[in-house]
């Protein structure tokens, strides 16, 4: 026998002894009851995971680790679990102690292409010193308001900076909830005639193969970015086997775009009554509504309406419907990363196939549609498919909600044409350039949509003419820049949101946005090795944000390469304008 071993063996057993409670973080009691509070008498579900953290993190303004612990306890889940969950969102504030920040008011300042167009980045610098040590100023991606840059957050109140006094009331005041504004409600929507098309579809009048038969015949495409045949959608759902579920994508990430909000905070049951038709086709038994967290005042009224529907529902037996609150993970507007989000995961993009028409949701057929797709439903079916269809303009079809932000005089949701060009969407529905800028450049399609120079302003904006130009419309996000910006700079501002948004599951995206960023910040350019990057990251990445990250950098290098050949804004910093 080794008698060295015999010392070593009598002290750990001698420190088992001593131990009073077992390893790892332990669960206060006082904790845990205040934690099963905060979530309510209903029986705890392992799909609101992400829903809890909201709860806690609104009461706290923070997820102290001590309550993530508690709530593992409660939910029955390893502390691990919970805690890699909590810490994939951004907005999330994990900390050791509850008196860490709780009692700091946060002010988010979005440091996107359009916000630092006007100024963003002055701003982040000036407001601490403006609004003292007791705010805390944080730089963040794009929160959907890019028609008011720059937009500032307050808590749960966004807002435009020309509404600086609100922002001022709101940082030392108790004016920090958003306030949703006015819309149509679920009375007057009825008196319009609404939900008139459903109804008709519940009570027999309208059969599921004529509404996807109409559907089809106008050309409805998915609107989120992907463009894939609304009608055929459905009946690709409608022949998997049942249960079937229905998730809606109302987590609008892309930079610059802002047209789902638009059309909700306005009229929401036009939306609410599309999506209940396209649940009835597919027969989906519950529909999951998954809202941007930004969103705070769009979120308030959107419960107040569905409990109103609830009351008064149009069609007898009418599906589930949950909303769910995003989180700020840009990668979950990728529709199988948001059906992770929903059932309390992380958001991390599956490999395909299966697809989640046929295994979606808790492993069942899902129907996923973006907000904006089903927003048009009940006019197709009311006006007709030949009516949408023969809105279009230089040989394309249908209509298209483009957000425009940017150096024009109207900046907002312009309802245009599909096929308009730049050209024309800035002179008959922007009011022009800006006093001073004269047109150099424009993102078609959001920050993975590619840049375009203003020589390219005549090409038809939609599905399937840009992409000879290396560019896509995607979301329809239109941002205008000018002489006074820099493409270069650009690709930076993009690239570094890319850098921030990756979720790290797959190396060419987690690795390859985080060495593109590197290289666009150097006063000259590596264009081979760019260009190299940029195939790997566009071959190899699992989803659609690795394989597009590459475009404004690519697209730079075709259509400015005078930027990148001398040092005129190697010295400039890494936001949109020079």
């Amino acid at each position: 026998m080794n008698h060295a071993i015999i010392p070593i063996a009598k002290a750990v057993d001698s420190a088992q002894q001593r131990r009073s409670q077992p390893k790892g973080r332990q669960v206060d009691l006082r904790v845990q009851a205040f934690v099963r509070e905060c979530l309510g008498p209903q029986t705890l579900r392992r799909d609101l995971l992400i829903e809890y953290f909201h709860l806690l993190h609104d009461r706290l303004g923070c997820l102290p680790k001590t309550h993530l612990a508690a709530l593992a306890e409660c939910l029955g889940l390893s502390q691990t679990e919970v805690f890699e969950v909590a810490t994939f969102y951004h907005h999330f504030d994990v900390v050791d102690s509850e008196n860490s920040i709780k009692h700091t008011l946060k002010v988010r300042v979005c440091n996107g292409p359009a916000c630092c167009m006007a100024g963003a980045e002055t701003l982040i610098e000036k407001l601490p010193s403006l609004l003292g040590s007791t705010v805390r100023v944080q730089p963040v991606p794009c929160i959907g308001r890019c028609e008011q840059a720059p937009a500032v957050a307050v808590g749960q109140h966004e807002m435009g900076w020309a509404n600086h006094h609100e922002i001022m009331e709101a940082a030392f005041g108790q004016h920090t909830q958003a306030l949703p504004p006015p819309y149509v409600d679920l009375a007057h929507y009825y008196a319009q005639g609404g939900y008139r098309h459903l109804q008709e579809c519940a009570q027999g009048k309208r059969s599921v193969e004529s509404v996807i038969k109409t559907l089809s015949s106008s050309g409805l495409r998915g609107l989120g970015g992907a463009g894939f045949p609304a009608g055929r959608k459905w009946a690709i759902v409608r022949e998997q086997p049942a249960p079937r579920l229905m998730a809606v994508n109302i987590d609008e990430g892309e930079p610059g775009t802002f047209k789902d909000r638009t059309h909700l905070e306005r009229n929401p049951h036009q939306f609410l009554e599309g999506m209940l038709i396209a649940a009835w086709a597919v027969q989906a038994s519950t529909v999951y509504i998954y809202l941007r967290d930004e969103y705070h005042a769009c979120r308030a009224m959107l419960q107040a309406e569905l409990a109103a529907l609830n009351t008064q529902p149009p069609m007898p037996n009418m599906p589930t419907i949950e909303l769910r609150r995003g989180a700020g993970a840009y990668i979950c507007g990728e529709e199988s990363a948001m059906l992770e989000s929903i059932q309390g995961k992380r958001g991390l993009p599956r490999l395909r196939p299966p697809y989640v028409a046929q295994v979606g949701l808790f492993k069942q057929p899902t129907l996923v549609h973006n907000f904006e797709t089903l927003y048009w439903v009940p006019t197709i079916l009311n006006k007709g498919a030949e009516w949408f269809a023969g809105q279009g303009r230089h040989g394309r079809s249908g209509l298209r909600s483009f957000s425009v932000s940017g150096r024009v005089n109207k900046p907002g949701v312009h309802l245009a044409p599909a096929g308009i060009t730049l050209k024309e969407l800035i002179a008959e529905y922007c009011g022009g350039m800006q006093p001073g800028h004269t047109l150099y450049g424009y993102l078609p399609g959001g920050a993975s949509g590619g840049i375009l120079p203003a020589r390219l302003a005549d090409v038809p904006l939609d599905f399937d003419t840009l992409q000879a130009h290396g560019c896509f419309i995607g979301s329809a996000a239109i941002v205008v820049f000018s002489q006074a910006d820099s493409a270069v700079n650009m690709a930076r501002n993009l690239m570094r949101f890319f850098v921030h948004e990756s979720c790290g599951q797959c190396t060419p995206c987690r690795a390859g946005t985080a060495k593109a960023l590197a290289l666009v910040n150097q006063p000259n350019w590596n264009v081979p090795l760019l260009t190299e990057l940029g195939d790997v990251m566009r071959n190899a990445s699992i989803c659609g944000l690795g394989q597009a990250a590459p475009n404004p950098v690519d697209c730079v290098i075709r259509y400015f390469p005078h930027e990148i050949e001398g040092d005129e804004v190697a010295n400039s910093p890494p936001g949109a304008a020079t």
